[in-house]
């Protein structure tokens, strides 16, 4: 890291992660659970692994893993409920934390998020990630991975790169000459099919994508080609936005790797739906619009929504709804980076019986 404050025209953004969020909260709150290899899961059948510990990952055991798999890989394997309740607790709290002298926090999930630091000067945004990772352990006990750059991208690969309970930093100006050693992987966008198909091409990091010619480029990835060169050489004009508040109960699961089993991922859904349904029924909300949100590999998203014919708190209904909006992606074995499922249309109405859903093909709003 350079020093001095030698300013720059762009606002350093950070890209934060708490580490092996569901399992550090378990072994936080049971220090008994502290060095064991460790998994976050549901109780169903068809129980997917939501989050590993670290200690476990040396098993191969990791997130949207089936169970029963990572039992079997991992026979010492302890396995915890999860408890999302705290989860949103302490998210509030370590989000709460990452506002402290940011102009921007744009959440993408209870344990991830961007940050626009106020300041233009590298130094400084760099001060501000580390007393943001202390505090954050000091105050919560969780640790928290970081990356600084000014760029969204280069701070999430920053980020990723420093993990577990680290903190990445790349200069502005520095960015292509940073990502060019890289795997082609890292990319935004780049699954392990295209990896595969760069493969054939002798194309394995990023720096060679960065070189492709405008024929090449095109020839490989169509018109969006120059967009992802552009991101291989370190040019990216996306901006921190900060969150929206909606009225509506949703929650959702952002994959360590991503999950193109579809069973899994109706797992998820049943998990999901099922916290949706907790939160509605501590608070005595009921809802009418039920939807999914789902972010593909290559981070583009996608929306699906009902309504039902009268408000529900009820997990089978709110299940049922989201399932069918689900189905109705058709994602087609695609990727997936995130899983959601939203209530919207809230009201306090009292409990009545469920009818049938009309459908609504309109995307989830953000």
């Amino acid at each position: 890291m350079p020093g001095g404050h030698c300013k720059y025209s762009l606002k350093m953004i950070a890209h934060f992660d708490i580490d092996a969020f569901y399992a550090s909260v378990a072994q936080l709150d049971e220090p008994a659970l502290r060095g064991k290899p460790l998994a976050v899961a549901g109780s169903s059948r068809r129980a997917v692994v939501l989050t590993a510990s670290y200690e476990a990952r040396p098993y191969g055991v990791r997130s949207a893993m089936p169970l029963y798999r990572a039992k079997a890989q991992c026979p010492e394997l302890v396995v915890v409920p999860p408890n999302f309740e705290r989860y949103r607790e302490l998210s509030r709290a370590v989000f709460g934390i990452f506002a402290r002298g940011a102009g921007a926090v744009e959440g993408l999930s209870l344990d991830e998020a961007f940050v626009a630091i106020a300041t233009d000067v590298l130094d400084e945004g760099v001060e501000y990630a580390r007393a943001v990772r202390r505090v954050v352990r000091e105050e919560v006990g969780l640790a928290v991975s970081a990356g600084v750059a000014a760029q969204k991208m280069v701070a999430k690969i920053a980020c990723d790169a420093a993990k577990p309970d680290g903190l990445g930093v790349v200069e502005p100006g520095t960015e292509a000459a940073y990502l060019a050693p890289m795997p082609v992987g890292r990319l935004w966008g780049i699954g392990p099919k295209t990896q595969a198909r760069l493969a054939r091409r002798e194309i394995t990091t990023i720096g060679q994508l960065a070189a492709l010619s405008d024929t090449a480029t095109f020839e490989l990835f169509g018109r969006w080609g120059k967009e992802l060169r552009e991101l291989a050489r370190g040019h990216d004009e996306r901006t921190v936005e900060p969150d929206r508040e909606t009225r509506s109960v949703s929650s959702e699961e952002t994959f360590e790797h991503d999950v193109r089993d579809d069973a899994e991922l109706r797992a998820v859904i049943h998990e999901l739906s099922a916290d949706v349904a907790r939160r509605l029924e501590a608070h005595g909300l009921r809802g009418t619009t039920i939807g999914v949100k789902i972010k593909r590999a290559d981070f583009t998203l996608l929306g699906r929504q009902t309504s039902l014919a009268v408000p529900t708190s009820d997990a089978a209904a709110i299940e049922a709804a989201a399932l069918h909006c689900f189905e109705r992606a058709g994602l087609d074995g695609a990727a997936v980076r995130l899983l959601g499922v939203r209530v919207a249309s809230i009201t306090q109405e009292p409990v009545r019986q469920t009818s049938l859903f009309a459908d609504s093909s309109g995307p989830l709003a953000n």
